[in-house]
């Protein structure tokens, strides 16, 4: 088994190359939570139905949220009557939506998210860091701010002075799930609000060092390959960059695959972890995405 910790973009586009070259069922993804909120009375878990698209085939890979061809009828009209819907969310999206939602009266997330993905026939074992509520604040010279206000409201614009979550408790399978894998992938999903979430609850710490853990950098030079990374990685006090990166994860970290244009930090990051592969990290199409499965499978050396 591989068990992969993913957010809502970076690893995504990884895990579309590992299901590639890998049976889908032997395949765990552990996926954050702590943006999960309501909007318009539905209970909204983006990188969880971002991974369920990916694996059912049917994301949407401009926005890498949603659905592809899905319409906004439903979205449209709210906003004409005024509710000022903050997600622009798709009818088919919806549906998934108001039907976790509903699941969840009588489940925890865990069990709502594993009654989706075998009805969308996913064979692979999808599973929410935590079943408890954590919300992510942005504190910001403007204020505290959620993740979405100031990702889609703000545009993520504001300066970032901390970021702040609290600590939950793994959903059962997580820990289980990482020590009875052969190998863990950390993809290049946001250090700091994708990953750092997971591997701070309690006992994943201590799975990850007695695992084979293989991440890719999230950073490529300055700049993160989507979204805030960069502005949250500062505001921790880590350096924006592959070697910022790596000083996260040296504590369980066994290789870190690097871009081709950091290979100047590979020196530098050797001090912290000892096996460093540097290859081209963007996955502009499907061929890029098989070809980086493939190194971080161990496949190619």
């Amino acid at each position: 088994m591989i068990t992969i910790l993913s957010g809502g973009t970076g690893t995504p586009k990884l895990i579309q190359g590992i299901k590639k070259i890998r049976d889908p069922s032997q395949l765990n993804i552990i996926v954050n939570t702590v943006e999960n909120d309501y909007f318009s009375g539905l209970y909204v878990a983006p990188d969880i139905d971002t991974v369920i698209y990916t694996m059912a085939d049917v994301i949407n890979e401009e926005t890498w949220y949603g659905i592809q061809d899905d319409t906004f009828i439903t979205h449209e009209k709210l906003n004409d009557l005024g509710c000022g819907e903050l997600l622009r969310i798709g009818d088919q999206d919806r549906a998934l939506k108001i039907q976790k939602t509903q699941l969840m009266q009588k489940y925890p997330l865990s069990k709502a998210v594993d009654i989706q993905r075998k009805k969308m026939g996913i064979k692979s074992a999808i599973i929410p860091m935590s079943d408890e509520q954590s919300h992510i604040k942005i504190i910001t010279p403007h204020g505290e701010m959620s993740f979405h206000q100031f990702l889609i409201e703000e545009k993520a614009e504001p300066s970032v002075q901390d970021v702040v979550y609290h600590k939950v408790t793994p959903a059962p399978g997580v820990i289980e799930a990482i020590e009875g894998s052969e190998m863990v992938i950390i993809g290049p999903s946001n250090p700091i609000t994708s990953i750092g979430p997971i591997i701070t609850m309690d006992g994943v710490l201590k799975a990850l060092k007695d695992t084979n853990v293989v991440a890719v950098s999230p950073i490529i030079g300055k700049q993160p390959v989507s979204g805030p990374a960069g502005k949250f990685m500062q505001a921790k006090g880590f350096d924006v960059s592959s070697f910022g990166v790596s000083s996260m994860y040296e504590e369980f970290l066994d290789t870190f695959i690097i871009d081709s244009e950091d290979s100047q930090f590979k020196g530098k990051i050797e001090k912290l972890i000892t096996d460093v592969m540097v290859t081209n990290t963007k996955m502009g199409n499907i061929g890029d995405k098989v070809a980086l499965a493939r190194i971080v499978l161990g496949e190619i050396v």
